[in-house]
C-alpha cells in the first residue's frame, strides 16, 4: 500500500529567515519534521533549469557567493531556536504540531544545485562536525541534488562524509526518456550522465529518487513516460544499485513557469502504485494544494 503523507505548512518554504543569507527552517512534508536548509546557491545559479523550480532566476541575486563563516555562524543560531524550541514562538512555526517538532534534518538544497559549490566537501565536513559536537547523531545531513556532478572527486569525498554522519542523498529523477527529461530540466547535461551518477551512487549506499511529476501546459506525463521511468529505476537496481525508497510528489509552490500545474491526488497515488508494483521499490506519495 503507498503511504499517503499530507502535512500542514507545505507550502511555505521561504529560503531565508529573518536576517539570514544562508540557513532557513522549514516545516517539510518528506522529512516529517523541521529541516534547516543549507543554501549554497544564493546566487542562483543552477545548471538545470527545471519548469517547476519556483526560483524566478530571471531576477538578478544579491550574493554571488557563500561566505562559510557566516553560514556555519548561522546555522548555529537557528539550531540553537529548534533544539531550544524558541523557534515555535515565531508567528510562522506556531501553529506546527507537537509530533513535528523535531529536528529531523540538515538539508544542503537552496536556489541552485548544492554540488556545484566549489568547496562541497569542506562545508559537508563542517555542518558533520557540529552536528557531532552538538551530539546529533540521530540527526540526518540530507543532500537534495540533480545528481549531476557526482563523478566529480569533490563530489565523492563530500558524499563519503555524508556516508559517515548519518547521511542520505536525494536524487532527482523526474523523467524516463530524454526527450521529457529536456522538457522538464532544459539543461545541456545528458540524460545519460544523471542515471549514470545516480547508478554509481546507489552501489556505494542506498539512495532516494525524488520524482516530482506535473501537468506541462495541462498535460500530465502519458503512460509511455511512466513506464520509461519505471524501466529507468529497474536498471539502477539491476546493476547493482539500491534504491530505499522513491518519493512521488507534486508541484506544492508556485512554480516560476505559469503553464506548469499541480496533479491531483489521485493521479500522484496511481504514479505512486505503478511505481510500487512494477519496481518493488518502497514508495511515498506527496500532493499538491
Amino acid at each position: 500500500m503507498v503511504e499517503k503523507t499530507t502535512l500542514p505548512l507545505h507550502t511555505d518554504h521561504p529560503r531565508t529567515y529573518h536576517d539570514c543569507r544562508y540557513v532557513y527552517p522549514v516545516l517539510s512534508r518528506r522529512s516529517k519534521g523541521i529541516s534547516l536548509g543549507i543554501n549554497l546557491n544564493p546566487d542562483k545559479i543552477c545548471n538545470f533549469d527545471c519548469i517547476y523550480c519556483q526560483v524566478d532566476r530571471r531576477s538578478e541575486a544579491e550574493t554571488d557567493f557563500v561566505a562559510t563563516d557566516r553560514l556555519m555562524h548561522e546555522l548555529e543560531l537557528v539550531l540553537d531556536l529548534v533544539v531550544s524550541g524558541k523557534l515555535y514562538d515565531d508567528e510562522r512555526f506556531s501553529q506546527v504540531p507537537p509530533e513535528l517538532r523535531r529536528l529531523n534534518d540538515f538539508a544542503f538544497s537552496g536556489d541552485g544545485e548544492p554540488t556545484t559549490f566549489r568547496n562541497f566537501d569542506e562545508i559537508i565536513q563542517q555542518v558533520a562536525d557540529l552536528k557531532s559536537a552538538r551530539g546529533l547523531d540521530d540527526v540526518k545531513l540530507v543532500l537534495i541534488t540533480n545528481a549531476s556532478m557526482f563523478h566529480r572527486p569533490v563530489i565523492e569525498r563530500g558524499l563519503e562524509i555524508l556516508d559517515r554522519n548519518n547521511g542520505e542523498i536525494w536524487a532527482k529523477l523526474d523523467a524516463g526518456t530524454d526527450e521529457y527529461f529536456q522538457l522538464i530540466e532544459r539543461t545541456k547535461i545528458p540524460f545519460r550522465q544523471i542515471l549514470d551518477n545516480i547508478t554509481n551512487a546507489a552501489r556505494i549506499r542506498p539512495i532516494i529518487i525524488q520524482s516530482l511529476f506535473m501537468n506541462v501546459h495541462g498535460n500530465p506525463p502519458n503512460s509511455h513516460e511512466i513506464d520509461e521511468f519505471c524501466r529507468r529505476l529497474n536498471e539502477i537496481s539491476s546493476a547493482g544499485g539500491t534504491i530505499s525508497l522513491a518519493q512521488v510528489y507534486t508541484v506544492a509552490r508556485q512554480p516560476a513557469e505559469g503553464f506548469v500545474t499541480s496533479l491531483s491526488d489521485e493521479q500522484v497515488d496511481n504514479i505512486a502504485e505503478k511505481v510500487r508494483t512494477t519496481t518493488g521499490i518502497a514508495t511515498e506519495s506527496y500532493y499538491g494544494v
